[in-house]
């Protein structure tokens, strides 16, 4: 069976170097003397710190001595009471607290008691190389200094050391509780728990631990098994309550205690700290439209927004985005394609058709100039145009990471993904709503957790009644194809109506269904689709609302 690193009811004492792999701290040593390297999982048994002990090799090895049952006579370490000079910890602080010095196996070492009442049940002895060992039994000891304190009070410190623990106590006189985990950030949260009912006592838990990342996120985690608005976390300009108090700056240590701010879970905002935020102008970077009346009605393309462009099948969908997509382009913008029902070669001729006002696509590809050349640089060519090359349904994790690369290896600022039904047919067999739901809510988060601006495709069902989308029926967000989360999870709903059976097949209305930025929804623009050009180009036909011509 393959070691995990942790016996039953042994406790983490501290990180050594392991001697398989080299590691300055990967190997972690635990109170039953068995040590375990998270790095290249290099285990060592429990005897082998016994043999340690009994060759003097201590600094290789903590030193470990424990009683079968509680007992049994424990060999304590006496040790004498005196100031901590180098730590500026003063003698009346560290009688208060039984904190001594002495000799541990004739090596120095300073002993922090751990009590129950007036009996020692157990000693920490740190040693100078700052390595740790446990005299009695560390699992059953409370944590550092609790034995001063009663129930009940008003406020409680929690630091992450005996050290912390004392230098707090001392600049506040001795007089307020302070207490210390006893096995540092890494086994915080479980020191806190065996002795839960007693932290919960106090009114106020305040924890001040290491300002680094392992004592920000140990305190994060005791302060979210607390009774909500109880736990308050503390922050320090330096590594370390001691630290301040080394640097003669006491009294900043105290307000940082009495400046302790509410815990809450991420996601969590208090009102008090919006200020800056409702008070400061905030500037949206928008692109435009290719369409002025679409610009004006939703006022631009923004990042970090999810836009989703919808209608019938045949509308023009995929003409509108590709003209969206060559904008973004000729405003130097980076653009992701994800045409999922094109081959990478027919996406880069559409854009290319756009810049020469020529459908490639249909075979009219020039041959006597450098214009073919000169539109594939600019479109293609320019170091701010990627494609995702596959065709038909494609998983949805993987489509995410394509997404996330686009995003953030080749740092695109807009990705335009051609269309929702494809990347649903991907995601398997399953209640088509259930699926888009999924969908949609992994392609809001992605955007979200990338800040792009993201275009997405998507179908409308046929509309009740004899009148279909191609047969220019006002659109809805009711119509959307097969969820609601697709409306409730776009920042803008654009949809196309056109009347392909009417006198003017290749006019489009693009209307607002949605538009979370302004509010403004309705008809923005009318944009007629010329082929001999391949381009959609706005106009300004006599429409009014309904789309209907006015005589």
């Amino acid at each position: 069976m393959q070691n995990t690193g942790h016996e039953p009811d042994a406790t983490f004492i501290t990180h050594e170097p392991c001697p398989s792999c080299g590691s300055k701290d990967n190997l972690a040593r635990y109170s039953d003397g068995h040590g375990y390297c998270f790095g290249c999982q290099h285990y060592e048994k429990g005897t082998e710190m016994e043999e340690a002990q009994s060759n003097g090799s201590l600094d290789t090895f903590p030193i470990l001595q424990t009683t079968k049952s509680r007992e049994q006579e424990i060999v304590l370490t006496q040790g004498e009471v005196k100031a901590l000079s180098k730590r500026k910890i003063t003698k009346e602080t560290c009688n208060k607290f039984d904190y001594r010095v002495g000799t541990h196996f004739g090596n120095k070492c300073q002993i922090a008691n751990y009590k129950l009442g007036n009996k020692i049940i157990a000693q920490k002895i740190r040693y100078p190389n700052k390595q740790f060992a446990w005299v009695g039994s560390g699992t059953d000891a409370g944590l550092f200094g609790q034995h001063l304190w009663k129930e009940g009070g008003k406020m409680l410190c929690v630091t992450e050391g005996e050290i912390d623990c004392m230098s707090l106590s001392q600049v506040q006189g001795n007089t307020w509780a302070v207490v210390s985990v006893k096995n540092g950030a890494q086994g915080a949260k479980k020191n806190i728990q065996q002795n839960l009912e007693w932290v919960e006592s106090y009114e106020t838990v305040v924890f001040m631990f290491d300002n680094d990342k392992a004592g920000i996120e140990a305190a994060e985690s005791c302060a979210s098994i607390l009774t909500p608005g109880k736990a308050k976390i503390a922050t320090l300009p330096l590594k370390d309550a001691n630290d301040m108090l080394v640097e003669d700056r006491g009294k900043e240590l105290l307000q940082a205690m009495w400046n302790a701010r509410t815990y809450r879970p991420d996601g969590i905002v208090g009102g008090e700290d919006l200020w800056k935020t409702v008070s400061t102008n905030e500037t949206f970077y928008s692109v435009d439209y290719p369409f002025q009346g679409l610009t004006e009605k939703t006022h631009g393309l923004r990042k970090s927004e999810l836009t989703c462009i919808t209608a019938g099948s045949g509308i023009g969908k995929s003409a509108l985005v590709r003209e969206i997509g060559y904008n973004l382009i000729t405003k130097g913008e980076k653009v992701g394609f994800i045409m999922l029902e094109e081959t990478v070669k027919r996406t880069a001729l559409g854009l290319m058709g756009l810049h020469l006002n020529k459908p490639l696509h249909l075979g009219n590809i020039p041959t006597e100039d450098n214009s073919l050349r000169d539109a594939f640089d600019f479109c293609i060519g320019n170091g701010r145009t990627y494609f995702y090359d596959s065709f038909g349904s494609t998983s949805i994790d993987n489509l995410l990471n394509r997404i996330r690369f686009l995003a953030q290896g080749a740092e695109c600022d807009w990705i335009i993904l051609d269309h929702l039904s494809i990347v649903v047919s991907g995601l398997g067999d399953g209640d088509e709503r259930r699926l888009i739901d999924n969908a949609m809510t992994s392609l809001a988060t992605i955007v979200q957790e990338t800040g792009i601006g993201l275009l997405l495709v998507s179908h409308l069902k046929r509309p009740s009644g004899d009148k279909g989308h191609e047969e220019g029926a006002t659109t809805s967000l009711s119509q959307l194809r097969g969820s609601h989360a697709i409306a409730q999870l776009s920042d803008m709903v654009l949809s196309l109506e056109r009347n392909q059976q009417g006198d003017d097949p290749n006019l489009t209305t693009v209307r607002v269904l949605k538009n979370r930025f302004s509010g403004e929804t309705g008809v923005a623009c009318h944009c007629l689709y010329t082929p001999e050009t391949g381009r959609m180009t706005e106009t300004n036909p006599e429409f009014n609302e309904e789309g209907v011509e006015e005589f």
